[in-house]
């Protein structure tokens, strides 16, 4: 249930930008209307009268209009400004890439299994080298505390039951944390 609210979420915000910007030019081309909406009436003095069309359309759509895309202009010129200017969306990914535990301490599955065949590659390679050990078994430790995660018992599953494979082993876990992680898979409730 809370992966569908999820999804309707994240929608509502994707459609939220085109939205606003409908919204921002809609609302302030009619707050503005009222004010030069006189410039586009027609107007007769001293015998002479001007027409208030122009190219055969009438002159307050083509105000309207004129005041419509003056605005998404404006709108879009403060977004340059934001983004090229004052560049501040770029403490804005730093804030949002230290939130995501994924960015700086948690192994997706995925990743974890590229890292733990690289792992493994390297403990063989360099098997003399004891920095490059100690690195191996930090990575080995590190892998070993994710998969205690519940994002790899949910890969698990997918690898049995999405794949069909019927034995996704993982030879850079210990025997008891893979025992584990079949076991956690399998109790998973199935969407």
């Amino acid at each position: 249930m809370k992966k569908v609210i999820m999804r309707q979420y994240w929608r509502l915000q994707q459609s939220q930008t085109v939205i606003s910007m409908v919204f921002w030019t809609t609302t302030l081309t009619l707050l503005i209307w009222p004010y030069v909406r006189w410039r586009f009436e027609s107007t007769c003095d001293s015998g002479l009268c001007f027409s208030n069309e122009i190219l055969g359309l009438p002159s307050t759509y083509i105000g309207l209009m004129s005041i419509g895309l003056l605005v998404l202009l404006t709108v879009l010129l403060i977004g340059y400004i934001y983004d090229v200017g004052l560049g501040l969306w770029k403490e804005h990914l730093t804030i949002s890439t230290e939130r995501n535990p994924f960015g700086v301490y948690l192994i997706s599955p995925p990743m974890g299994l590229i890292l733990a065949q690289t792992n493994m590659l390297l403990k063989k390679i360099a098997e003399d080298d004891e920095d490059v050990q100690r690195h191996v078994a930090f990575v080995e430790r590190w892998l070993e505390w994710n998969a205690d995660e519940e994002i790899w018992a949910r890969a698990m599953d997918s690898w049995k039951n999405s794949m069909g494979d019927e034995d996704p082993y993982l030879p850079f876990l210990s025997e008891k944390t893979r025992e584990n992680l079949v076991e956690r898979s399998s109790t998973l409730p199935k969407e």
